[in-house]
């Protein structure tokens, strides 16, 4: 199962010190592109962090309009994902079911362990990040879901 949290305001900010000498994207320096070919089209994303097709771990985020979705797909690694805005739905097993997953909104923070099927779609425009230990792949249960096996 999915293990959802929210962080609250306090913890959050409790860990903004630490990263001054590291890594600092404000909201207006973030750089979106459309969406990796493996996503279905109509997403934009930006790396923040690290290198997704490399060994390492990476921050990305991804803007989704709202009806987007991701069939059911897992990946060799732990996927963490936390709810920057809008709603954003997952849930687990072998087909996208949008009658069986979890709602999650704003602050809300999932974790998909490595090789869990499971899928995501967005019923409003949606911004996740997501992050990991790369490289990162994604295979989906169908294949012909597969945007990357579009003609």
């Amino acid at each position: 199962m999915f293990r959802l949290t929210v962080l609250s305001g306090a913890l959050l900010a409790s860990l903004i010190p630490a990263l001054a000498d590291g890594v600092l994207v404000p909201p207006d320096k973030v750089k979106w592109e459309p969406a990796p070919a493996f996503l279905p089209t109509g997403a934009q994303a930006a790396i923040l962090s690290g290198d997704p097709a490399a060994e390492g771990s990476y921050v990305v985020r991804l803007k989704m309009p709202a009806g987007y979705r991701i069939p059911a797909h897992h990946h060799p690694t732990t996927e963490h994902v936390t709810v920057l805005s809008g709603d954003f739905h997952l849930g687990m097993g072998d087909r996208l079911d949008v009658g069986s997953g979890q709602g999650l909104t704003t602050g809300s923070y999932a974790e998909a362990p490595a090789n869990m099927n499971h899928f995501a779609w967005a019923t409003t425009e949606t911004i996740v990040q997501v992050h990991g230990q790369g490289p990162f792949t994604i295979t989906y249960v169908n294949p012909s879901d597969d945007p990357r096996q579009a003609k």
